[in-house]
């Protein structure tokens, strides 16, 4: 009754009350087990509930961790048969099966990541290294950051390693959307996942320009594109005449037909030169922008595309994020989350025999059936390479393995 009393009016008690709490309700359940509700894992209702509104709080005892770790594994469990589930940290898990769908043999690798028992995990895209257009094999972004965990990420240029589509990496920009494809921001305790779009503006004392993206290829002759120092040293050179203007501390510094050089606290704008042709060097102007959905308590996003669930169903855009050429079956790459915040993140084998790859309907199909809540498509192909604690899975190895632009890594808080 005391139990019931405290969940209800949500009373929230310190470790040691919460301590006194299991120990009073293990003495209940000696004395009237047969009068006490419990579930599949063990635990009365009203105790799961408690548990369940305070798993996101930083101070949690050792009896509330324990019996979530107990309730996540009697799902890993009823999820995964009898599949080996094998423990890589506290909070996360890894599992390697083989599934057979329309008759075609399919190798897949998983991992799932539980931040609600270990808060001291860290999820963050990594890039390839501090200049952005390059690619580096996955296990050495890996060591780079000490990961325990790693897949490929974004899309990226493969001639260059330039990347193609948002990427932020503790609330800086690093690079804009593309299409509006869809992106996964996370945060300290939890996930979302949205389209993304870029918004920003120049600013004259006669005018407002559009600035149509940050750090990215020109796929439009017309774009008005805006680059950092996080591009490399000069602004790119376009196939048709253009005009770059630099911009530093509100005032145009320079004004160019050709590559202007970044300031490494400023930008150069780069567009047709009919949209520039007002502006001058010497000018105060403004430069702002962020990206769309303002996802204000998001740290990091890593963009990928398309969608393949979306609250709950399965929700696959190849028409509306440009993606249609790569709907058949194909070595895969998904990350996606559950109602409770544990982030799955998969890898799957093809083209080769053994593995047949999936279409995007069979990884949207699959990824709902692993519990995620909504789940997104990420670069695959020769691309998709799962890191676990040192080996490289998804049936390439060391050697083998394709060289990529950048990585979402899981890691140890430092």
């Amino acid at each position: 009754m005391q139990a019931a009393l405290l969940a209800q009016n949500r009373i929230f008690c310190s470790e040691k009350m919460v301590l006194k709490l299991g120990f009073m309700l293990m003495a209940i359940a000696v004395f009237s087990v047969q009068n006490m509700p419990t579930n599949a894992y063990g635990t009365n209702d009203v105790l799961k509930g408690y548990i369940q509104e305070n798993t996101m709080y930083k101070e949690q005892s050792d009896e509330a961790l324990f019996l979530l770790q107990k309730k996540w594994e009697a799902q890993l469990k009823e999820k995964y048969g009898n599949h080996e589930i094998k423990k890589i940290e506290k909070g996360i898990v890894y599992v390697a099966m083989v599934k057979y769908i329309n008759s075609r043999r399919v190798k897949i690798n998983i991992a799932e990541i539980n931040r609600n028992i270990n808060k001291n995990l860290e999820i963050i895209p990594s890039m390839s290294s501090d200049k952005m257009h390059s690619k580096s094999k996955i296990n050495n972004i890996a060591a780079e950051n000490n990961a325990v965990i790693a897949i490929n990420g974004s899309y990226f240029k493969q001639d260059t390693g330039t990347p193609l589509g948002a990427i932020v990496i503790n609330n800086e920009i690093i690079t804009g959307p593309i299409y509006e494809r869809a992106g996964l921001g996370i945060s300290e305790n939890g996930f979302k996942i949205s389209s993304i779009s870029f918004d920003g503006k120049l600013e004259t004392e006669y005018e407002q320009i559009k600035v149509d993206n940050i750090n990215q290829p020109r796929m439009m002759f017309s774009q008005v594109l805006m680059y950092t120092s996080k591009w490399g040293v000069k602004s790119p050179v376009t196939q048709k005449p253009a005009v770059h203007i630099s911009i530093k501390n509100n005032r145009v510094t320079a004004k160019s037909d050709y590559p202007l050089i970044i300031p490494e606290d400023g930008c150069v704008i780069s567009a047709p030169k009919e949209i520039l042709k007002n502006v001058q060097i010497g000018d105060e102007v403004k430069v702002s922008y962020g990206l769309n959905p303002k996802w204000e308590d998001i740290n990091h996003i890593i963009s990928g595309g398309p969608y393949l669930l979306k609250e709950g169903n399965i929700f696959v855009d190849t028409k509306i994020e440009k993606l249609n050429s790569i709907t058949g079956k194909n070595p895969r790459t998904a990350i996606g989350y559950t109602k409770d915040n544990v982030l799955i993140m998969v890898t799957v084998d093809g083209r080769k025999e053994g593995s047949d790859g999936m279409t995007l309907d069979e990884l949207a199909v699959f990824m709902k059936n692993l519990g995620c809540y909504e789940a997104i498509n990420l670069d695959g192909g020769s691309s998709t390479v799962m890191y676990v604690n040192g080996k490289i899975y998804t049936g390439s190895n060391l050697k083998t393995s394709a060289s990529i632009n950048n990585a979402l890594v899981i890691r140890r808080k430092t």
